[in-house]
Order: C-alpha cells, then structure tokens, then sequence
C-alpha cells in the first residue's frame, strides 16, 4: 500500500478520535460526583476608575475560571439556587441603583426580575426556589426593610416595616418557615452593634440570637459584627461573618441562640461564605489580616482540607455561592 495514501486517509481519523476522546474526557471531568458544583463569586475589574465589578465562575479544583458577566457595572451575586445565579446590578439603572436579576451557570439567559430597588444584601429563597427574601428600598425613607418576591412575576410584599431600624442579608430556615438576619434597633445609632436576629416567615416572633462581645478589642472597628448568615444545610446551626480579635471570621450560632462559637480558627481573616447544597463543602473568601489581597477558598467540611481555587491576578475576590452544573 502507498505510505503516503495511508497517512491521509489515517492521521485524519486519529485527529478526529483525539479529539472527540478529549472532548468526553472534559465532560466526564466537569459532571464528576467529585465536582457536581461551580463556584461563582464577585471580583472587582482591574478598572478601577470605573468601579467595574464582575462575576465570575470556578470549577471546585481550581480550574477553568470564567468571567460571567463582561459588563461595565457593579454586578454582586449573593445567591445560587440550582443552576441559577441570582445578583443584583445597576446595569440598568443609575450607579449603584441595584435591581435583582438571574442568569445561566454560563452566563447566558440574563433576566431583570423585579423593579423592587435592592440594598447590598445577600439573600434566600424558598418554596423550591419560586419565592425570594431580599433587603430592599422604596424611595428615600423605606430602606433596609425585609421583602419577598415572586421570582416569576417580580411582585413583592414588605415584611418588615421599621424605618428606624435595618434589616438585611436575610436567610431562609430549611424548612422556609424562619429568616435569619442581620438586625440594628436603630441604623443611626453607631454605638449599637448588628446582631442575628430571626423571626418567622410572617414577621412575627422576633428573637436575639447573638451578642457581640462589648469587651472585645474589635468592638470600635469598622466591619461585620453579625452578618451574612448562612444555615446550614445538613446541621444545627447557622453561620455568619463576625470581625474579633481584630479580623474577620466565620462563627456559628445555634437556632435558639443558645450556644456561639468560632467555626474556622485561621490565622488570616476569613468573611463571606456559602455551604454546598449537600453540606459538605465550605467556600469562603479569605485574606491576611489587614485585608489587602482576598482569594476564594473551599473546604471539606468532613476532612477540614483546604484548597485555594485563585491566584493573585484581581486583589479583590470575595462573596463564593455553590451553583449546580
């Protein structure tokens, strides 16, 4: 047989084979029981001077990082429900006049889903993810007050109404029946501490459940004292962001506020954070204790093994969600 005849009719098939092994390969990888879930977290742009925030997405082993969003905007994500991404952005509106909005694990299918203004709040859902609670605004008086909104239709309901106070960064119980939230009696009182508060989903029954420390050196600095709940999803307790001892770190709070404790004792700051679906995997923005440079870790709940998922290259990355594939 002519050698030369063989080569063309074989080196294309092998290409051809190469590359569609490659491609299973890749897939098999990406839909792996070890990596069911991306991780999508907020980064600000090297564009500094137009204040350019974007959302990114990261497979749990590091790999593959995304920008989701490639838009000149102040884009956060806060929640994720399944394959949904939910964020707030000002993309349509005024600087920094936040709006919520839903988008693909690819960052495709974007969709503005309700005209209630939001404050910079995370957020929960519940009812199989058909009903969200956010911290919103309407006009100049009524800010910081609790909502639910219809995800399909965008109406909304006020839950809270105390324009002295705010409420914010609300998260749902697992059952949807409580909401967990970062609470001030008095917004203008700077004396005053945010604590977790909870109540029921009708805004009845509202219960302190933790107390800052007054003695602790960190009482006067600037920062979280109780915020960003997240309950978890297999387990008795809820956590949330505290800065004592002079950095940032993720605590723990029983439902009855009965029993606080520091959940991940680290060297370095630890703050915004989200348990997997399945409750066994922690993601949370990490950084030295002067906050200079944040990167985004992930932790196994079971064996406390920690991996970072990012490098050096944006100074600011921060807020992780889980998204399913």
């Amino acid at each position: 047989m002519n050698f030369r005849l063989l080569l063309q009719t074989r080196v294309p098939i092998l290409i051809l084979c190469l590359w569609i092994h490659e491609g299973w390969s890749q897939d098999k990888s990406s839909k792996s029981p070890e990596n069911p879930y991306y991780i999508v977290y907020n980064i600000r742009n090297l564009d500094t001077v137009n204040d350019d925030w974007e959302i990114m997405r990261v497979n749990m082993d590091g790999t593959n990082q995304k920008n989701l969003t490639h838009n000149k905007d102040v884009a956060w994500t806060y929640y994720g429900y399944k394959d949904k991404i939910f964020f707030i952005s000002d993309r349509d509106s005024a600087y920094r006049n936040f709006y919520l909005y839903q988008m693909d694990p690819d960052g495709k299918n974007i969709r503005k889903i309700s005209d209630l203004r939001l404050e910079d709040s995370w957020m929960s859902s519940r009812k199989k993810g058909s009903e969200m609670v956010v911290s919103g605004r309407i006009g100049k008086e009524i800010r910081f007050q609790l909502f639910l909104i219809d995800i399909q239709t965008g109406t909304y309901k006020q839950l809270t109404n105390d324009t002295g106070a705010y409420f914010r960064d609300p998260c749902f119980s697992k059952d949807g029946k409580k909401i967990v939230f970062s609470h001030k009696k008095n917004k203008r009182d700077r004396n005053e501490t945010e604590e977790l508060f909870m109540m029921n989903a009708d805004g009845s029954g509202l219960m302190q459940l933790t107390h800052y420390p007054k003695d602790n050196i960190s009482y006067k600095d600037y920062g979280y004292k109780a915020g960003a709940a997240r309950w978890h999803p297999t387990e008795n307790f809820i956590s949330y962001i505290s800065r004592q001892d002079g950095r940032h770190g993720i605590y723990a709070v029983t439902p009855d506020g009965k029993k606080q404790w520091k959940l991940y004792p680290s060297e370095n700051a630890a703050g915004w954070h989200d348990w997997s679906p399945d409750g066994k995997w922690l993601a949370f923005n990490s950084s030295d204790p002067e906050e200079n440079q944040f990167e985004i870790q992930l932790m196994s709940w079971k064996t406390k093994e920690l991996k970072q998922l990012t490098n050096s290259e944006f100074k600011i990355q921060m807020a992780p969600i889980f998204v399913k594939k």
